[in-house]
């Protein structure tokens, strides 16, 4: 009980962060996103929430919604880890916003999670050309539990860029299950590889983040994992 409520108030803290130096709302292709940048990045990520997407951008870098997601609460471990960092709402073009991130520095790395990782799909099939993809807790496969799919919406792998998909064993979310990510796998033909995430805490809903969907009590395994991969 005494750890359950521990991590309600880390998650708790987590929601109400409030921006960090350097954290800036910048448009682009005429939507807000949220753009930190450290002063020499190594690489570029692009934070694709779940839910729906609406991070609600205010005028100084401040996140007003979706601040518990898991992508939205570890902006900044990102940043301190030399990525620049930019968090982009679902109106966002994808397209743009990995041009966007190119020209501050390569590689650019798409990490979505949930229903941030049908957005990733859509991105790519609209052209959007990132140097890897992150796909944590997603829609990957008819056996995923839902009939729109990352499978499903690129059609061939042939336009998936090299991957890594990071997914909990115990994911109770009935669109992202567990046993949707072998299929996926073995159709991207070499283009992707899965790590396996177990323990954390589960609390609430299970689709959304303060159970094991959401990776609770997990976040500097997420971030260490989705970092590291370029």
């Amino acid at each position: 009980m005494k750890k359950s409520l521990l991590l309600v108030a880390a998650l708790l803290a987590a929601f109400t962060l409030t921006p960090a130096l350097g954290d800036e709302t910048v448009t682009i292709g005429g939507s807000r996103a949220v753009l930190i940048k450290p002063k020499a990045p190594r690489g570029s990520v692009i934070l694709l929430p779940g839910g729906d997407g609406a991070i609600r951008a205010g005028d100084n870098g401040d996140i007003n919604g979706l601040r518990g997601n898991q992508l939205v609460r570890t902006r900044h471990a990102y940043a301190a880890r030399g990525l620049a960092v930019l968090v982009a709402d679902a109106g966002t073009d994808l397209k743009s916003a990995v041009d966007y991130m190119a020209a501050i520095k390569r590689p650019v790395t798409v990490v979505g999670t949930s229903r941030g990782t049908l957005r990733a799909a859509e991105g790519i099939a609209r052209g959007a050309r990132p140097d890897a993809l992150v796909l944590t807790s997603g829609f990957l496969s008819p056996d995923s539990g839902s009939g729109s799919n990352v499978m499903s919406i690129l059609g061939s792998p042939s336009a998936l860029p090299r991957t890594l998909v990071l997914h909990h064993r115990q994911d109770g979310c009935k669109v992202t299950l567990p046993a949707g990510v072998d299929p996926f796998i073995k159709w991207s033909a070499g283009r992707a590889r899965v790590s396996w995430l177990t323990g954390g805490a589960d609390e609430g809903d299970p689709c959304q983040a303060g159970g094991h969907h959401g990776f609770a009590g997990l976040d500097g395994q997420v971030v260490a994992l989705a970092a590291g991969f370029w």
